[in-house]
């Protein structure tokens, strides 16, 4: 894909990069079944035909734009295999989390609605691509628990709680908003959480 991206225009560059935005936004609000290609053509002022020209079905720019969110995802986390002080790379880790939650709230809650209705659309990617970096995870984990650095356990699980904990922020941003009091998250929220969510996972491997 990437060869291929390489070889487009500018200007093809740019007007995809506006069809995956606005196909992000809808896919994160209704779901793959609530959006249509005619629903995002609307909301770019473009016909379906000149939709198609870019894309050639819904399939596929559902699977783009996951892919593009899987993309930068895994570019944010792969710190952790190269760490060496298992407090300062989680630290890292956990702040680089958050930091998607709330710079591409849309990415994760697209991501979100295609993990809970069963990833019938990703699953090879998730099985191809995450799963190989969950193992690289746990094996720095490993090698830490092996030089007496951290306490053992699951730490497949421990990456689920960070996971679910640090993109919470971005899936259910509007409910903790609403209980906190104010339109939307700000900055001390997401810094709130950072400290939090660290010191909990800091506090269960003893570092």
């Amino acid at each position: 894909m990437s060869e291929t991206k390489t070889l487009l225009s500018p200007s093809r560059r740019t007007k995809e990069a506006a069809i995956c935005a606005e196909a992000e936004r809808q896919f994160a609000q209704f779901g793959f079944e609530g959006v249509s290609l005619e629903t995002i053509a609307a909301g770019l002022k473009l016909s379906r035909h000149n939709l198609l020209y870019y894309f050639p079905s819904k399939e596929a720019l559902y699977r783009r734009v996951l892919d593009e969110v899987l993309n930068e995802w895994l570019a944010r986390m792969d710190g952790l295999v190269s760490g060496h002080d298992p407090a300062a790379a989680m630290r890292d880790y956990i702040a680089a989390k958050l930091r998607f939650s709330r710079e591409r709230p849309a990415g994760s809650q697209v991501f979100a609605r295609e993990v809970m209705a069963g990833a019938p659309r990703f699953r090879d990617a998730i099985e191809g691509r995450v799963l190989p970096a969950l193992r690289a995870d746990v094996q720095t984990f490993e090698r830490w628990a092996d030089a007496g650095l951290v306490a053992r356990l699951d730490y497949r699980h421990l990456m689920f709680t960070i996971w679910a904990s640090t993109q919470a922020y971005a899936d259910q941003a509007a409910q903790f908003a609403i209980l906190l009091g104010k339109p939307a998250l700000e900055s001390a929220d997401f810094e709130a959480a950072e400290k939090l969510i660290t010191g909990q996972v800091l506090a269960g491997l003893k570092v």
